[in-house]
């Protein structure tokens, strides 16, 4: 039988001959606080144990020696108790927190973890990489040096001739445990055996940790920038800072300069995004573009502490947002805000301060009517919900200065100001609900130059009544095998507002609003300030839902409503006609969710007089696991568009009877799985593909192969495509053109292969001797 040793302070104090059992424990702790691991004891093993007190321990057969969460076995080791220096012989294997390396040759001071090991394999605990080496060096318990290293995260397979898919040969290679990145030098990268990159000096993540240094580089081909040549600086400037630099090399353009910062503070957040392209050759000028983002709060003088918020968004000319159609989405758009809002509140009071300027890039193809600057603009408002009687209130005050070009708008600038009153009486109880409410709309404005009639100056008043009341019916209920609680909520909306002429008033924040099963419960048809609707109209509706009793869940949702007027409303925007139809249209909707794996979302606008569909929003996705999702929409505007839209992310091998269901991402027959992975967005009324993004992904295990095309509509009569293609190295790098974010853009519920947030970090309990 074995015999057993505890060495504790350099001597012997037991040995024993019964095996050991250990306690299960809920505070098992990853890592061993130093000021704990100085004070461990040293167990050993062994057939035969010898030794002299406080000096050396030699140990013969099936040698082992434990301490906290060091375990080295051997044939034969020795251990020397004043400089805590093992040496162990034959068949050498050390697990240190999970990390194991086997070899012929040790030698360790055991808890300092300082030594070296002779032509070792090892196995690193993060990402199951492992490899050969001719000897590592032990700097520290977080740190090492693995020379004449190979290294890899594809598994063995059984079958004679096997190699690694993929393989880096390096002179050293540097493992940081703490900073959880290795770091490569003199390095080549080969995929099936085939070299492919050299690398002089590398370094690579260990984990998701965010670390300082080079990215890998992204290459991509682009049929208006031509070949493009990316490569990335990653600065980890602090733990709530950094910054990423992607200078670009464009074939048909020049170099771009690209930056991002990002900020994290006790109480405020932001991120700014610039790029430079000193000399654009396709357009003989520089260009450039930015976007600062910011919220959070800070300090005023007088007012104290207030909220600010900053969207800056500015490029250098009209053709930016065709030309970099891939830049941050908030400057490919041809409206860009800049927007800054300061906003602070005393008592019932809340005050805002706001700037909104705009940049308009025209196009003389398809020209837009630039919208107004509003700056400055200040408000403040008044909000009580424990007024007498159960009255609640609010008050708002609102004078904003309205600038833009008056050429193109036709209408002149001006400063507009205006109150609202408004004070509501709700009455709720379990099955019911009736809020009577009244508004008082006060508006003054003030021109630059004169209107139609020949005034500089406008005003408007008018009243606005409303009753909002509902009821909410339920019953237990039963459908298809599964048992439900069904409601049944009809509502009726009513609202009187007298007419105003207000035909010579300009339009300076106002549009129609959107008919849906939001506005359609509203006392204006308008958004904005400059117009509002007459009404005397009574919305009636109803909704029935049906609502899993255990969970809560909606699994069900149908609704109908219908506005039913009792005069026609005359104020309209410019060019509008009358409204003298005594009924809406009628405004249905259904929501399925039955299970995790269908859901379907419609909305029908109905017109009853013509018996044909105004407006169709038809969507269903089909998710049945991970990695397996089908989403389509159908969208219908009557004289305006019709569109079919189809997303999916689906493995291939399902095709041929290899589900895989169990078995995760590359786990299928035959080693490696094929996803087709896409978007089509294709308009029925012009008969075309406007945007395409198709692809395919491999997963083989240890690496990732993606190829997607991108086509993209920046225009009318012109569109951007692009070719990508990425190889992931997976737990060590990815080479090519980075199409994961496209993909996430376009498709619906699109998951990453092999996503590390989803994954549990491995314990080192998990690899416990």
């Amino acid at each position: 039988m074995a015999a057993f040793g505890l060495l504790h302070g350099g001597q012997a104090v037991a040995q024993l001959s019964a095996p050991l059992e250990l306690a299960p424990s809920p505070m098992l702790r990853e890592d061993i606080p130093p000021e704990v691991r100085g004070k461990l004891p040293t167990f050993v093993f062994g057939d035969h144990i010898t030794g002299r007190p406080d000096l050396d321990t030699t140990v013969e057969g099936r040698a082992e020696l434990r301490r906290g969460d060091t375990v080295i076995k051997a044939d034969r080791m020795e251990y020397w108790q004043p400089d805590d220096l093992a040496k162990a012989r034959g068949n050498v294997r050390i697990n240190r927190a999970g990390n194991v390396f086997e070899g012929p040759y040790l030698e360790l001071k055991v808890d300092a973890f300082e030594g070296f090991f002779t032509q070792p394999d090892y196995r690193l605990l993060r990402n199951d990489a492992y490899g050969e080496a001719s000897r590592v060096d032990f700097l520290d318990e977080k740190r090492s040096v693995i020379r004449d290293a190979t290294y890899t995260t594809c598994q063995r397979e059984d079958y004679p001739g096997w190699m690694p898919p993929w393989l880096l040969k390096a002179a050293n290679i540097r493992i940081d445990q703490e900073e959880e990145v290795g770091m490569a030098t003199d390095a080549l990268l080969s995929f099936y055996d085939v070299p492919i990159l050299p690398i002089p000096r590398l370094s690579f993540p260990l984990t998701d940790k965010r670390k300082s240094g080079l990215l890998p580089p992204v290459f991509g081909v682009d049929s208006i920038n031509g070949i493009e040549y990316t490569q990335p600086y990653y600065w980890n400037i602090a733990p709530n800072r950094d910054a990423t630099f992607y200078p670009s090399l464009m074939s048909k353009r020049g170099i771009d300069l690209g930056a991002e910062f990002r900020y994290l503070e006790s109480d405020y957040t932001g991120e700014i995004q610039a790029n430079l392209m000193p000399t654009d050759r396709l357009r003989d000028r520089s260009r450039w573009g930015y976007n600062w983002r910011h919220s959070g709060g800070l300090t005023v003088p007088v007012i104290g502490r207030a909220a600010v918020a900053l969207n800056l968004n500015r490029v250098s000319d009209d053709d930016y947002w065709r030309d970099f159609s891939r830049a941050t989405s908030s400057l490919t758009q041809r409206l860009l805000a800049n927007d800054a809002v300061l906003q602070w509140s005393r008592g019932y009071w809340v005050y805002t301060a706001r700037a909104l300027k705009w940049q308009t890039l025209q196009d003389v193809t398809s020209p837009i009517t630039p919208p107004y600057d509003q700056a400055p603009q200040l408000v403040a408002t008044y909000l009580r919900q424990d007024l007498p009687l159960g009255l609640e209130g609010r008050f708002d005050v609102d004078t904003t200065r309205f600038e833009s070009v008056p050429g193109l708008t036709g209408q002149p600038n001006a400063q507009r100001t205006f109150m609202l009153g408004r004070i509501e009486r709700p009455w709720q109880a379990p099955g019911w609900f009736v809020t009577p409410r009244v508004q008082f709309h006060a508006t003054q404005y003030g021109f630059d130059s004169p209107l139609a009639n020949g005034r500089r100056s406008a005003s408007r008043t008018l009243p606005i009544f409303s009753l909002d009341s509902g009821l909410v019916f339920e019953r237990e209920a039963s459908f298809f095998g599964r048992s439900f609680l069904q409601t049944l909520e009809p509502r009726a909306f009513y609202v009187y507002t007298p007419f105003r002429d207000q035909s010579l008033l300009p339009l300076y924040d106002t549009g129609a609003t959107d008919f849906n099963f939001a506005t359609i419960y509203t006392e204006n048809a308008f958004s904005g300030h400059d117009r509002i609707a007459d009404n005397n109209l009574l919305t009636l509706g109803a909704t029935t839902r049906l609502i899993d009793p255990d969970t809560g869940a909606e699994a069900a949702k149908f609704g109908v409503a219908q506005r039913l007027r009792f005069k026609d409303q005359r104020v309209t925007l410019p060019g509008g006609s009358p409204v003298s139809e005594r009924l809406s249209d009628i405004m249905f909707g259904a929501t399925l969710n039955w299970n995790p794996t269908w859901s379907l979302d419609s909305t029908v606008q109905y017109n009853p007089k013509t018996r044909r569909s105004e407006r169709v929003t038809v969507g269903g996705r089909y998710n049945p696991g991970n990695y397996r999702v089908v989403s389509a929409a159908y969208r219908l505007q009557r004289g305006q568009s019709e569109q079919i839209d189809i997303g999916w992310q689906w493995p291939l091998n399902d095709l041929w009877g290899d589900r895989g269901l169990d078995l995760g991402p590359g786990r299928g027959q035959g080693g490696g799985r094929w996803y087709s992975v896409g978007r089509l967005n294709f308009s029925l009324r012009d008969r075309r593909i406007v945007d395409t993004v198709i692809g395919l992904e491999y997963d083989a295990c240890c690496w990732i192969g993606r190829v997607v095309l991108e086509r993209l509509q920046s225009s009318l009569n012109s569109s951007s495509k692009r070719i990508m293609f990425q190889l992931e190295f997976v737990g060590f790098s990815r080479l090519g053109t980075n199409p994961i974010s496209s993909l996430r853009q376009n498709i619906p519920r699109y998951q990453l292969l092999r996503d590390r947030n989803l994954v549990v970090p491995p314990s080192r309990f998990t690899n416990y001797e």
